[in-house]
């Protein structure tokens, strides 16, 4: 039979019941104490002892009564499980259709770009732009290119023309509230490889031509030892290392617009401006004079678009300006 501790726990609960409890607990205990004594010398007899194991059977019995007694019941109907679910689910919002403008030209089909028209349930996506975008792509337009990667204004992937604003689709928020349509298109003045894509190719050439990385006049940097800069310097490169590439501020300038070919453009000139005074670099002289061009650096008239439009919030305007000042 079970252990007399576990009878005695199950059986001496002081769980307040009704009287028909309290009869069947009393009946449990009269049984268990019968079961546990120690039977007598004539119960050792066959006839004897089965009469025994039934009567232990009997009292297992009892004490799971007693226990299920115990236990609360719950009761659930499917009204009252529709009822549950009901209140634990969210409200769901009401449908917010919003139109979408998206620029779409495609190499393969040829013919004029074009604006394509979508209508997004707002409420039923993220709040970003570029979440409006995966809706559009996901449920309505496969066909729809554009290009994203990080998704938290990192890697500078999905930069594109918002409502007239160069900037991220992944940190522009959806005007829910507005009833104008939402506009997307390219980026300003680059080549359009399909749709929302643009070709990169020479905004990379610019980048890469003012050597973008330290350099030392005595040879290669020795591994393990250590190229040391105080804080003082280190400050110095704040607001221009954050640069992402995403060239929002260069094509959002007119005279990048017109002389792209020869112009580096804020963002080119602003990391070119980041390792000029980076105090680790030994080339400070050979970099200004790099630069030092009619074309690739005083094409810049401080229309401050660049500055406006930045979505890391730095200010390009101000570096090309510094690096006009150490050319003199």
């Amino acid at each position: 039979g079970p252990p007399r501790h576990v009878l005695r726990r199950a059986l001496d609960c002081r769980t307040s019941a009704s009287p028909a409890f309290a009869r069947r607990r009393r009946s449990a205990r009269a049984r268990a104490r019968a079961c546990t004594r120690s039977p007598p010398l004539e119960a050792r007899d066959p006839g004897h002892r089965a009469m025994f194991s039934v009567a232990r059977r009997a009292a297992g019995r009892s004490l799971g009564l007693a226990r299920s007694a115990m236990e609360p019941r719950v009761v659930t109907t499917s009204a009252t499980q529709g009822a549950a679910a009901a209140a634990a689910a969210p409200a769901m919002k009401p449908a917010n259709m919003q139109e979408f403008q998206i620029y779409r030209w495609d190499p393969d089909t040829g013919g004029k770009p074009r604006y394509q028209s979508y209508q997004v349930d707002t409420n039923a996506c993220g709040p970003m732009m570029l979440d409006a975008l995966f809706k559009i792509k996901d449920e309505q337009d496969n066909s729809l290119s554009f290009r994203r990667s990080c998704r938290e204004g990192i890697c500078g992937s999905c930069a594109m023309n918002i409502n007239g604003v160069n900037t991220l689709a992944c940190l522009s928020k959806i005007e829910k509230t507005s009833s104008a349509p939402q506009k997307l298109a390219p980026l300003p003045h680059m080549f359009v490889v399909r749709d929302l894509v643009v070709d990169m190719a020479n905004f990379y050439a610019q980048y890469k031509s003012i050597e973008p990385y330290l350099q030392v006049k005595d040879g290669e940097l020795k591994k393990g030892v250590e190229n040391y800069q105080n804080k003082e310097n280190r400050a110095k490169l704040d607001g221009l290392y954050e640069c992402i590439l995403c060239a929002c501020c260069s094509t959002s300038c007119p005279s990048y617009w017109w002389n792209s070919d020869q112009y580096l453009g804020p963002a080119v000139l602003m990391q070119a401006y980041r390792w000029i005074i980076d105090s680790r670099d030994e080339f400070t002289d050979e970099r200004l004079e790099k630069v030092n061009d009619a074309m690739k650096l005083y094409r810049c008239h401080t229309i401050m678009n660049c500055s406006k439009v930045c979505p890391k919030g730095l200010n390009p305007a101000k570096a090309i300006a510094k690096v006009k000042t150490m050319v003199h």
